[in-house]
């Protein structure tokens, strides 16, 4: 029996692997097939079928691509040339996918900006991008108007909506702009090695960084997850995720839009509308990050819940506890995990759903995958090499980094950030063999007997809450702009039931404290998913003999008061920071708060 179900999940691996290299292999660097022609000729073959819908309003493939094209045209009439940035900044919406698309059909690079963001990281995004002109909609367009102020240089605002003082109306300008395909001319000489995007992310460190996502890398997305998947074109995915992340902005828009099915776009998650509009729209997909998940498992029971047609659940960060509760109450047929990276060139699949796996790498097909998982010392933040410097591979159980080959081809292909220093720093090389390149994930994980693969935590500072990167040198920064605090030390604490961690910070603060000013400031200063839970105060930070702050003695504390001295304080939603007492630390832990 045990030989054949290992039969069986080898098998269902095979096909799923077979399924998605034949949608990737001709992807190459050299190519002048860039990621608009694959979506031009999903155009060409599906033009009368519908390709999205968005809050009532549905369009057909012929008419995204005219929106795409009239996005191209406002952009050659600018004179904005091949290679140039425009900044995205607009919550999901109709025109959000067709913008990039278009764009790129005149070799012009989008920059996806998370509209989260205010402030300081947004005009830290916007400058790093070196674009000239920025896309914003009503809701973006007062906080673009608030951040220009910290901006390097002036930048054009274009508004789809009605536009005040020197703002340009781009729903006036797109109406004398051809809905016909620019002439493939303009982009003669581009292979898909060319930058199409870039993705922001936070990394490991700092503000975030800007990831070059090029045609062939976008390509590897939407081809790859076309054929994971296994999309026909009478599926329709149910897309909750911001469309300035991969994982909805590409990966689930390559499953719907080159297998000639449907997007259902949401503006954004809801775990009040999720169920009946999957039920609505006949959605047989959704795309999820592993909060998500948790937000509907912990919602009260709809009556939506079971009457879908859904087949497959695929996304990424999906906790063991929460799979099987997932999959049985709403009675989802088959979960797809996997794992990826916006800039990183590691990418697995759990195509036989093994629950907590995030992939597998079976002994037979060890040489065919691009990654490995090597003994790290978390300690000193180094790889663990042997007497000849190469680096030590780990066995079943081990937990290490996983890194991954840095080679010519698509797949291994390691474009970087557009800060070359922070791209460096990502490359480890003698890892098997001497003058090798791997990438380093900054992901500790590790494997079974069998070959699967499960995630267990990132390396160094930053931890994930709310489906985000959050980096506390970037928190740090703007907690201590604050009038008063001295010292700030952010770091994630475990919260049970909670997918990944949430963010606390200690700080010494001269004078009285008032926690609702601070909150205020938090809350105008840091985007929802940054934003500290927990508060505790200190006389003074405890600090290394090369004055580091320590943070493993916080961390170990957590956000408990029975093993607290001094003021400690909670982020309620509704009423900000507020004592957490032991009845209300019952109440978390009991999972009867909601943050």
């Amino acid at each position: 029996m045990r030989f054949r179900a290992r039969l069986k999940r080898d098998l269902k691996f095979w096909q799923g692997l077979q399924r998605t290299l034949k949608r990737v292999k001709s992807i190459a660097r050299e190519s002048d097939n860039l990621i608009c022609d694959d979506l031009q000729a999903a155009v060409e073959q599906w033009r009368e079928r519908p390709a999205m819908t968005f809050e009532g309003r549905s369009v057909t493939y012929g008419e995204l691509d005219a929106m795409a094209n009239r996005y191209a045209h406002w952009a050659k009439g600018l004179n904005i040339r091949r290679g140039q940035v425009v900044a995205l900044f607009m919550p999901n919406r109709l025109e959000y996918f067709a913008i990039w698309y278009g764009l790129s059909k005149v070799g012009v690079v989008t920059a996806l900006v998370n509209n989260q963001l205010a402030g300081m990281p947004l005009a830290h995004c916007l400058n790093i991008s070196g674009a000239q002109h920025v896309i914003v909609d009503t809701e973006t367009s007062p906080v673009f108007e608030q951040a220009r102020k910290l901006l390097d240089r002036t930048m054009h605002e274009w508004v789809l909506g009605p536009a005040h003082g020197d703002q340009r109306d781009l729903v006036q300008a797109l109406k004398s702009c051809s809905q016909l395909p620019p002439d493939r001319s303009v982009r003669e000489d581009m292979t898909a090695a060319d930058t199409a995007l870039l993705i922001y992310t936070s990394g490991t460190t700092g503000l975030p960084k800007a990831a070059r996502i090029t045609h062939m890398r976008a390509q590897l997305y939407m081809r790859g997850f076309a054929g994971a998947t296994g999309a026909r074109s009478s599926d329709r995915i149910y897309v909750a995720l911001p469309l300035y992340h991969a994982t909805g902005g590409l990966c689930a828009l390559g499953a719907a839009l080159l297998n000639g099915g449907s997007v259902v776009l949401r503006r954004k998650f809801s775990a009040s509308h999720f169920w009946p509009e999957i039920a609505a729209e006949g959605c047989t997909m959704f795309v999820y990050i592993g909060e998500l998940c948790r937000y509907l498992v912990n919602h009260v029971e709809d009556p939506d819940e079971t009457r879908h047609k859904l087949r497959l659940a695929f996304g990424n960060g999906l906790r063991p506890d929460i799979w099987p509760t997932l999959k049985q109450r709403f009675r989802i047929p088959e979960i797809l995990e996997f794992y990826g990276s916006t800039e990183g060139n590691v990418s697995m699949f759990n195509w036989d759903g093994r629950e907590g796996a995030i992939g597998r790498a079976p002994k037979w097909l060890k040489k065919q995958v691009n990654f490995r998982i090597m003994q790290f010392d978390v300690e000193s933040g180094e790889m663990v090499r042997g007497l000849d410097g190469l680096c030590i591979e780990c066995g079943p159980g081990q937990v290490g980094q996983c890194v991954g080959r840095i080679a010519g081809d698509a797949r291994t292909d390691f474009t970087g950030y557009l800060d070359k220093a922070a791209s460096e720093k990502k490359v480890l090389t003698n890892v098997l063999e001497r003058g090798d390149a791997w990438f380093a994930t900054g992901d500790l994980m590790r494997t079974d007997a069998d070959g699967y693969v499960y995630f267990v935590d990132r390396i160094g500072d930053t931890f994930r809450w709310k489906g985000e990167n959050v980096s506390t040198s970037e928190v740090e920064a703007r907690l201590q702009a604050f009038p008063g605090v001295a010292t700030a030390n952010v770091y994630g604490v475990a919260v049970e039931g909670a997918e990944g961690r949430a963010g606390m910070a200690a700080i010494v603060f001269d004078g009285a404290f008032d926690p609702q000013a601070f909150g205020a400031h938090v809350k105008r200063e840091l985007p929802g998913y940054a934003q500290p839970v927990f508060l505790r105060l200190l006389p003074a930070m405890d600090t290394t003999g090369t004055f580091k702050i320590k943070k493993g003695d916080l961390v170990k504390d957590g956000f408990d008061p029975a093993r607290i001295k001094g003021p400690l304080f909670f982020h309620d939603p509704k009423r900000g920071y507020v004592k957490l007492t032991k009845a209300v630390f019952e109440k978390i832990v009991a999972g009867a708060l909601k943050f």
